[in-house]
């Protein structure tokens, strides 16, 4: 090696850094650090009791805002539930209003997709597709001609998939439908 260029070895053996042109500031005889390692540069990373500290904070933050994000995802369910039932509703009254008569607890809300045995000006199918399950999957519950709490009754069971309930589980009813 004849000594041009920044990586040359110097007389002691040790690699410089000197520019071609000869004029920086680093002398022949100051060693370039090895790979990784510059002087002024803190190759610490993170302490156990740090790391234990920041887990600890992202635990709490799960367990206070993590239940009330669930809390949500049942409340969207009811809300899902409800507008469900509503646009069921208004195509049981657009039956009604083409065959004179809500569909028999029998014929049940099949008969918004197909003609129940001949129903006289049965004008439909009245819902775009199958008639949907609730929000957790199951059938939704009619009654008619008449209903207990009006001309006829609609309700999801909620979560539990029981009558009643509270949160959840609560039932999703027709007749606690905002009237309009």
């Amino acid at each position: 090696m004849n000594g041009a260029g920044p990586r040359s070895l110097n007389g002691t053996g040790s690699r410089s850094c000197e520019p071609l042109d000869g004029t920086g500031p680093r002398s022949h005889d100051t060693p370039v650090p090895a790979r990784g390692r510059w002087p002024g540069l803190n190759q610490g990373g993170f302490t156990l009791i740090e790391l234990l500290v920041v887990i600890i904070v992202l635990g709490l933050l799960v367990g206070l805002v993590g239940p009330r994000l669930f809390g949500r995802i049942g409340q969207s369910k009811q809300a899902t539930a409800k507008a469900q039932i509503e646009l069921i509703g208004a195509s049981l009254d657009q039956y009604r209003l083409d065959v004179g008569t809500y569909p028999s607890t029998a014929a049940g809300l099949d008969a918004l997709q197909k003609n129940p045995g001949g129903a006289p000006n049965w004008n439909g199918p009245y819902l775009k597709k199958a008639v949907p399950k609730d929000a957790w999957g199951n059938p939704y519950k009619y009654r008619c001609c008449p209903g207990q709490h009006g001309d006829y009754d609609l309700w999801s069971e909620g979560a539990d998939g029981a009558p009643g309930g509270e949160g959840e589980n609560a039932d999703v009813t027709s007749w606690d439908a905002p009237q309009k």
